[in-house]
């Protein structure tokens, strides 16, 4: 007997999920509602069924988005994807862990939610146009011009150039190691002049409300947390490595942008109820 082709594709499904919505607290629960809708489907009557099941998840997901929309619009302080903890070997495919960075994803949150659906069926799971439009009940020739509006969007803010993964981690592991110290000219001397830091704290834990702009106003920002109780591990989130912090008992996780050698954005993401996917790796897949 075949395995159920909803749980032979679940990665993939999730991985869909989370990349629409950027939490995998909602992506479980679209999940879920899939599944349901799946239940109910005459399986024999599908020919393809992972590219129905993608349908029915990206369905579900834009349907969650517009009742999420709300939620966001009240959110307190600044909103960061959730981020996830994930195998080494994430980040051997390299266009999967770049999609699925907090980075991307962040850029992501700046789309429209069918931009975004476009964008990711597309350029991440290479899904054809005819499909896509069927999952974001457009045209084909609607879906053509919304890609490439997105990938204009997306290319306008995404990562400058591309670093390898040798250098990306070696980049990190010097941040973490200045920010374990707490010395100002250390942190200064690995992030870029013009470097952002983004913290994420819901309203919940404490957190800049606003992004924080320049290498120096940046890293009073951290020496400042790092006076407190403060233990630094380095884990891998979302594909990259990154770390994951314990501040006066509190959790946080941290993943950097590196971009040229240096640290250009950083992500810190402080709200507990985001915190959840920290001790089992996510399984994700394309």
């Amino acid at each position: 007997m075949t395995d159920d082709p909803f749980v032979a594709h679940r990665s993939l499904l999730f991985t869909v999920a989370y990349q629409l919505l950027g939490s995998a607290a909602d992506a479980e629960d679209v999940l879920q509602d899939s599944w349901l809708r799946w239940a109910d489907v005459d399986h024999t009557q599908v020919n393809d069924p992972r590219a129905y099941l993608v349908r029915i998840v990206t369905t579900q997901a834009l349907n969650r988005i517009r009742t999420l929309s709300r939620r966001r619009e009240d959110y307190v302080g600044q909103w960061l994807p959730e981020p996830l903890l994930t195998s080494p070997d994430v980040a051997d495919d390299v266009e999967l862990a770049e999609s699925v960075s907090i980075a991307m994803l962040t850029v992501l949150e700046t789309l429209t939610p069918v931009e975004r659906a476009v964008f990711v069926l597309r350029e991440v799971f290479d899904m054809p146009y005819g499909e896509i439009a069927e999952a974001v009940g457009k045209s084909t020739v609607t879906v053509r011009q919304i890609g490439r509006r997105a990938r204009e969007h997306v290319a306008a803010r995404r990562p400058r150039m591309q670093v390898s993964r040798s250098e990306q981690q070696a980049v990190v592991e010097r941040f973490l190691a200045a920010l374990r110290t707490g010395r100002l000219e250390e942190l200064m001397e690995v992030m870029a002049p013009d470097v952002v830091l983004i913290a994420d704290g819901g309203g919940v834990a404490a957190a800049v409300l606003a992004p924080v702009h320049g290498a120096e106003s940046v890293a009073k920002v951290l020496t400042r947390s790092s006076r407190a109780e403060f233990v630094l591990t380095t884990t891998w989130l979302n594909g990259a490595l990154a770390g994951r912090i314990e501040v006066a008992g509190e959790p946080a996780a941290v993943s950097l942008l590196v971009e040229d050698g240096q640290v250009t954005q950083i992500y810190l993401i402080r709200n507990p109820r985001k915190l959840t996917r920290l001790d089992a790796p996510a399984d994700l897949a394309r």
